[in-house]
This record gives structure tokens, sequence and C-alpha cells, in this order.
């Protein structure tokens, strides 16, 4: 049954194509189990968190996504690694651990948060790997190339997508209207994660709404929100499509840009073997260096006062102890900035930060060794204090500089932007074969 059914020929050749899908879910949907054995999305689970995961439920997803191979097996470690999972998928599916839909369905999924405030809804389909030079997805960050065949292996290995990429598109009335009116129903599946957000599903395989919301969707273009490394993976994979005939499409959650899509919190850097002092004389050649005192207030609270404050290309750094505000980079510092890239991208904290502070100041290379990634101030600040270092502290870009880089043609430095809520994964998962 081919998952591209009617719709791939709603699609335009400009907007986005969505296409329904037979998922592959967990035959027990009761939300305490699927609380056990589903998830975070695997680029915020540390390896404390991938043991506790994997010792939470022994069908946990986590041993699919983060797999462990055995030291000392044949092959590179990602390969090994990649192979192991592929095994465990099929195991679990010769078990009944998971098991396939008969019909090709597209999936709304609601992100309820903690405390009320506005839910994210979107929708789960297998969007077409756009041509070359074509806008309907664009990236707006760098890749790293191990992590990108890190990906790949493992999407080769298991020929299936085990998470979804996140896309945020242009808005669209009708897009709205069609998400409005199956929210009315009942979800299919429901489940509480660790964070007390609520992730919410319905499945949808009439004809009709399928052929309206895919048309809709077909109008809109998208920036890629999560998922740089597994878009390139997929993109990368010529030989798997040419096994499976048709999957040249990528599992993703579609949200919309604006009103009831994802917001934008920032990412954080940490250099490690760079004591505070060394860090703050260096700085101090490029920009003006103001001591922040912390009084009687937690650091972590001054830093979130900060962070949420109006600020033009200033940066925090601190070992934990002292918290130093960085402002006025010199016309050196500035200089470093390519003058030849588009306006939207040059304003960006981030890129400052990365070409006028860590490459020109403190000498660092942006890879994973040399400048860790922290995904809140707390794990900055853990980081920092485990690897003898300063943390390096960022204020989010708005979605809207993150479009306007992306249609730019231009792109961020690595993990600049953390897109939240994400979606849970375990919950749907895509077989590449019809």
């Amino acid at each position: 049954m081919p998952e591209s059914s009617s719709s791939q020929s709603s699609a335009s050749t400009t907007g986005l194509d969505i296409r329904p899908f037979r998922a592959l879910t967990y035959r027990q949907q009761d939300p305490e189990h699927l609380a056990r054995v589903s998830s975070p999305a695997y680029d915020l689970v540390t390896p404390a968190g991938r043991d506790r995961l994997a010792r939470t439920d022994p069908h946990n997803v986590v041993r699919l996504i983060l797999p462990v191979a055995a030291p000392g097996a044949p092959g590179a470690p990602a390969l090994r690694s990649a192979e192991l999972a592929a095994a465990t998928l099929r195991r679990w599916q010769d078990e009944g651990v998971l098991v396939r839909e008969d019909q090709p369905a597209l999936w709304l999924y609601e992100m309820r948060p903690a405390g009320g405030g506005p839910a994210t809804v979107g929708w789960l389909g297998a969007v077409a790997l756009p041509p070359p030079g074509s806008s309907a997805v664009l990236p707006h960050e760098d890749t790293y190339p191990v992590a990108v065949e890190g990906r790949r292996a493992l999407l080769a290995a298991t020929a299936t997508d085990l998470e979804p990429i996140v896309l945020a598109h242009d808005p669209d009335p009708e897009v709205t209207e069609v998400t409005d009116k199956v929210r009315l129903g009942p979800p299919a599946i429901t489940v509480e994660d660790a964070d007390a957000v609520e992730h919410l599903l319905w499945r949808v395989t009439d004809r009709h709404v399928l052929d309206r919301l895919t048309a809709a969707l077909a109008r809109t273009e998208a920036v890629i929100a999560d998922g740089h490394h597994r878009f390139a993976a997929a993109r990368a994979n010529e030989r798997l499509r040419e096994a499976h005939p048709g999957t040249d499409s990528v599992l993703a959650l579609v949200t919309p840009m604006g009103p009831g899509g994802l917001r934008v919190d920032p990412i954080h850097r940490v250099v490690p073997d760079l004591d505070m002092d060394t860090a703050v004389r260096v700085a101090a050649t490029g920009f003006r260096v103001t001591e922040l005192p912390t009084g009687s207030t937690r650091l972590t609270d001054t830093v979130h006062r900060w962070l949420t404050a109006e600020g033009e290309r200033d940066f925090l750094i601190t070992d934990g102890s002292r918290l130093v505000r960085l402002t006025d980079p010199s016309d050196g510092v500035l200089a470093t900035v390519p003058s030849e890239a588009p306006p939207a991208w040059r304003g960006l904290d981030v890129v400052l930060a990365h070409h006028g502070l860590l490459d020109l100041l403190w000498h660092r290379p942006d890879d994973p060794d040399s400048v860790l990634i922290a995904h809140s101030v707390d794990e900055a600040l853990q980081l920092a204090a485990d690897r003898a270092g300063v943390a390096l502290l960022l204020r989010a870009p708005s979605p809207s500089d993150v479009a306007a880089v992306a249609r730019a043609g231009a792109r961020m430095p690595r993990k600049s932007t953390l897109f939240v809520p994400k979606p849970r994964t375990g919950l749907v998962l895509r077989p590449l074969e019809d």
C-alpha cells in the first residue's frame, strides 16, 4: 500500500509535500506504558540519562535511537551500534512489542505544557525531500559530519525513521481549520512526560481530511526547527532509496510558525580546560568586561533575569562562582564576522560569539571536543565544573530571526537554536518500506 496515495499528486513543486504513512507503534498503548518506553529526542539524552531510560523498561526506545554496542565488536563504532539497533528493532517486531498500522495516516500531534499556557500543534507525516534549489524545506544551522554519519548509519541499518525532524511552516488558515476540527475528537494516544508536558496524538485516515490538509500544506514552505543532522542523513542515503523505492522522504512534525507553533530557547557553550581568570583577561582584549555582583541572590537567578531582558550583542561567562558580562565588541572583533554574509546572519549574537570570542580570542575551533553544547543554564554550569572550564551563556534568537537566516540561504553555527517543546520519541515510528 503506497504511503504517498493521492496526497502526493496534490503537492506543489515549491511547497511542502507531506504524505500519509503506515506507522510502527507500540502494541501496548496505555499512558503509563508509553511513558516508560518513550524518550526525549536523542540529542537531549545525556549518557547517564540514556542508562536510566534503558533501565526503566527493556523496550525503551532509547535502545534504538542511542544503541550501545559491546566493546570489541567488529566494525566502526557507528556501524556496530546501528546493526545492534536494527537487530533489536527486528526482534521487537517479531515479538509483537511493535506493530505496523494497516492504513496510511497522518497524525495530529499536540503538546500541552505543564501549568497551562498555549499548546503546540502540528502534523506528523512523511515529508518529501525537496530537490536541490527548492525552498520548500530550508535548513538554518550547520551540521557536524560525524553526527550526520552516525544518524545515516542508523537509518540505513534500521530502514526506519525512529524519530521525527521538526519543521516550522508558513501559517495557513485551512491548516488551522482542519487542525481545530480534528482536535474535537478523542486522541488515539496520550502520554505525559517527565516535565509534565502532555502529548496527544490523533490518527487521521479520512481521505477528504487528508486531501484538504496536504493541499493546504503544499501552499506553504518550512524551516527546519529541529533535526538538521537527521535531514542531512536522509539526503545522504542514496543507496537506501535505491533499495526502498518511493522512500525519498523523512518523518517530520510540521508545526505552524507563530501561534500554535514552537518557541526558541537558547543553547549555551562550554569551553573546557579554560580557567575563569584567563577567559576574562583574554576576552577583555576585544570586549568591555563587567563583573556582575550576585549578592544574596543565586547566580542562576541573575542569569535568568538577563536571558529574558532586552540586550544588544552581550554575553555572560561564568565558572559557576563568578559572573562576567561582555559588551561593546571592538572593531577588530566585529571585523571577524564576514561582511559578505547576509545581514540577517551577521546580526546574530551566536555568530559574533563564535567568530569574535571563541575563534579570534579564545582560539577554540568549533568542534564537539573544543566547544561543548548545553541545553540549559544548569547543564552549562555542571559541564563547566566537570571539565574545568567556563560557560558562555547566550540569548535565543527569535523565530523570525531564524526564518530570515534560512531564507537568506545562510546557516547559523551548529546547535544555535533549541525549538521547544519537542515531540516524544517512540510514540510513532516510520518504516521506509511501503
